[in-house]
């Protein structure tokens, strides 16, 4: 039998409790302390489960804070679980200093498979999965137009997350540096109850949700990866001032 881990990152459900894995279950049974972005909804996953165990912020806001006195417990044998409000830990979320630092002290890391919400869109967008990239979320200000500039020619299909309130103005700039005509996908409520996923151009995309009087749920949004004769399009934003543009408020947001 090999040594336990010291710490294991456990995907959890991101919409349908269903999808939680028999692992997953165990190994949170097994923990003394699970770690979670926020107490409250990962107290009602437990409780949902049947699991009572204790619970501690581990977040974007105190993880270089408690990173130390996490390590000496691990050291000592204690064993954690990382999880995030839904999905992997670790991407788009906090946990990699944690790993990072586990790794660095010789501590063993587990990671467990299971949901995560950008590879059921991408599988869904109908586009190439041979190669793909995954961009996470877009810089929100200063670097926003020069990232997108960046990626107007890479031939892969590109996956980003998005809110749903920046989602519109997000596929206004792709389609004005990508072009309108660029294929994409958007998935929204991904395993609920009102999954949704729309395929069409960029332009099309973002005229459809732009006369919707409200969107809710994480988005997942699919581009189609440029063709030969697209990558042309991106020279032209190469010969632009960039600086001048990434400071535009109105542009960064």
């Amino acid at each position: 039998m090999p040594e336990a881990a010291a710490l294991t990152l456990v995907p959890t459900p991101i919409g349908n409790l269903e999808d939680i894995t028999l692992r997953a279950i165990r190994t949170l049974g097994e923990v003394d302390l699970v770690l979670c972005e926020d107490t409250r909804t990962s107290g009602r996953l437990l409780q949902h489960l049947e699991l009572k165990k204790p619970l501690q912020a581990y977040h974007l806001h105190n993880e270089h804070q408690v990173v130390p006195r996490l390590l000496e417990r691990l050291a000592k044998g204690e064993r954690m679980a990382l999880i995030s409000d839904a999905g992997t830990p670790g991407i788009s979320d906090p946990g990699f200093l944690l790993v990072r630092e586990c790794l660095a002290q010789g501590l063993r890391v587990e990671c467990l498979p299971g949901a995560t919400a950008f590879v059921p869109a991408l599988l869904k967008s109908g586009f190439g999965a041979e190669r793909f990239s995954f961009e996470g979320f877009l810089p929100v200000k200063k670097g926003r137009q020069t990232r997108l500039r960046e990626l107007a020619s890479e031939t892969r299909t590109l996956i980003f997350y998005e809110s749903p309130h920046r989602i519109v103005k997000t596929l206004t700039q792709l389609a004005e540096v990508f072009g309108p005509e660029r294929p994409a996908s958007v998935s929204r409520e991904l395993t609920k109850l009102f999954e949704e996923t729309l395929t069409a151009t960029l332009g099309e995309l973002a005229a459809t949700l732009a006369a919707r009087p409200a969107i809710k749920g994480e988005i997942v949004l699919v581009v189609e990866g440029a063709k030969q004769e697209r990558t042309e399009r991106s020279s032209k934003y190469d010969n632009d001032d960039a600086d001048a543009t990434d400071d535009d408020p109105e542009a960064n947001d």
